[in-house]
C-alpha cells in the first residue's frame, strides 16, 4: 500500500466553520500540506466539506474525520469528500468508504484492532491516541503489521517529537490541536504548518 500524497501529515482542522475554511486550507497547501480533514463533530461540516472540496479538491486529499456511521460515508461521498479517518474499527464504515473509492485512515490501538481494519480494506491505520501509547508501542505494533502499511500517529504529535515517531515506522502523522485550534489566525496555522513541514523534511531527507 501506498499512502497517497506527497507529504504524509494529515492537517485536522477540529472545530473550523465555514466562513474560516478557505483561509486556513489556502495556508496549509501553501505550507506543503496535501491531506485535510474536518472532523464530523464541527460545527455545519457539510457546508465546509463541500466548499473544500469545491475550492481545493484539485490540490489536495480532503474529507472528514470521526466518522462513525456508514450513513455518513454516503454523504461525504455526495460532498466529494475523498478521505476518511475514523477513531475506532467499524468494519461496515471502512467497507462503505472502500466501496465509493474513497481513502481509508481507520483509528486502532491493538493488533487486533488494526488486522480488522485492513481486513475490511483499510489502506492506511492511525495510533490514537499516540502519547499515550508512545513510539516503543508503535514500533512493537508495526513489526506485526505488514511492511507496506502506512501507519500515522495522532494524538500529542509536535515538531519536536514528530521524528521520533517516524524513527519508530509511522508513515506520518494527523495533526490536530498542536497545528490547528478552533478561532486561531490563519497566520498562527501558517506558522505551525511551516514548523511540522520543516520538522517532516529535517527527519526524512
Amino acid at each position: 500500500m501506498q499512502w497517497t500524497t506527497k507529504i504524509p501529515l494529515i492537517a485536522i482542522l477540529r472545530g473550523i466553520r465555514p466562513q474560516e475554511v478557505n483561509q486556513h486550507i489556502s495556508v496549509l497547501l501553501d505550507a506543503g500540506f496535501d491531506a485535510i480533514e474536518i472532523p464530523l463533530n464541527s460545527p455545519d461540516w457539510q457546508k465546509s466539506i463541500q466548499l473544500a472540496v469545491d475550492t481545493f479538491g484539485g490540490r489536495a486529499l480532503l474529507g472528514a474525520g470521526t466518522v462513525l456511521h456508514p450513513e455518513q460515508v454516503d454523504a461525504l461521498h455526495s460532498l466529494g469528500s475523498k478521505l476518511v479517518v475514523t477513531p475506532n474499527t467499524s468494519q461496515e464504515v471502512i467497507r462503505r468508504a472502500v466501496k465509493l473509492g474513497m481513502t481509508v485512515c481507520a483509528g486502532c490501538a491493538t493488533a487486533t484492532e488494526a488486522f480488522n481494519a485492513l481486513e475490511a480494506g483499510a489502506q492506511a491505520l492511525k495510533i490514537f491516541p499516540s502519547s499515550a501509547f508512545g513510539p516503543d508501542y508503535i514500533k512493537a505494533l508495526k513489526a506485526v503489521l505488514p511492511a507496506d502499511v502506512p501507519v500515522f500517529a495522532v494524538g500529542g504529535v509536535t515538531p519536536e517529537n514528530l521524528s521520533v515517531y517516524l524513527r519508530a515506522g509511522c508513515a506520518g502523522a494527523g495533526l490536530g490541536s498542536d497545528l490547528y485550534r478552533a478561532g486561531q489566525t490563519p497566520e498562527i496555522t501558517l506558522q505551525q504548518a511551516n514548523a511540522f513541514i520543516k520538522a517532516y523534511k529535517d527527519a526524512t531527507q
